[in-house]
């Protein structure tokens, strides 16, 4: 039998860092993604599979372990799981009106950290980043230079800034820039 080719995924930002003195700029580990959209009779059972109760209050996240839920819409959510698990696998037996996609390969994530982290994403992004405004757990899907991402405040100095893959360059130059002027 012949052999078979596969396709092997590199990380678009495979050993790439950034920032200044104020701010560090890289890329996180991989893990795993689902968008999820549930209707509010599904929330609890979704909640129970997940091990981890979606939040849903506006720009609001909750975080279990190494799972995180952060409330992007009315009915959606972004579940990021930076384990092992199988977050389709965990959902397979759960009843009730939703639909969860694997989104682990289209995004990835840099994490924004230091003294100069909120001017550095307000480079880019017109939020009201600040502690009060945006405090830790806060998340939100908004526009960053002119590609879209979903931000979360993971500390009063730490953001987690997930974009689609194909953004991953720009969105990380545009970062790396603001940095220095933080």
């Amino acid at each position: 039998m012949a052999d078979l080719a596969t396709a092997k995924r590199t990380f678009v930002l495979d050993g790439v860092h950034g920032g200044s003195a104020g701010t560090s700029i890289k890329p996180a580990a991989p893990a795993y993604r689902l968008v999820l959209r549930a209707r509010p009779e599904a929330i609890e059972a979704v909640s129970q599979a997940l091990e981890l109760a979606l939040p849903t209050r506006p720009k609001t996240s909750a975080t279990s372990g190494l799972r995180s839920a952060l409330w992007i819409g009315p009915d959606e959510w972004l579940v990021i799981d930076q384990g092992e698990a199988d977050l389709m696998a965990a959902l397979s037996g759960t009843t009730g009106l939703f639909s969860a996609t694997d989104v682990s390969h289209r995004n990835l994530a840099i994490i924004v950290s230091g003294p100069g982290a909120e001017t550095t994403i307000n480079a880019g992004c017109p939020q009201d980043l600040s502690l009060a405004a945006f405090p830790v757990g806060a998340c939100t899907r908004t526009v960053f230079g002119k590609a879209e991402v979903v931000l979360l405040r993971v500390a009063d100095d730490t953001f987690r800034v997930e974009c689609w893959r194909s953004f991953a360059d720009y969105v990380f130059g545009l970062l790396d820039e603001g940095s220095r002027d933080a």
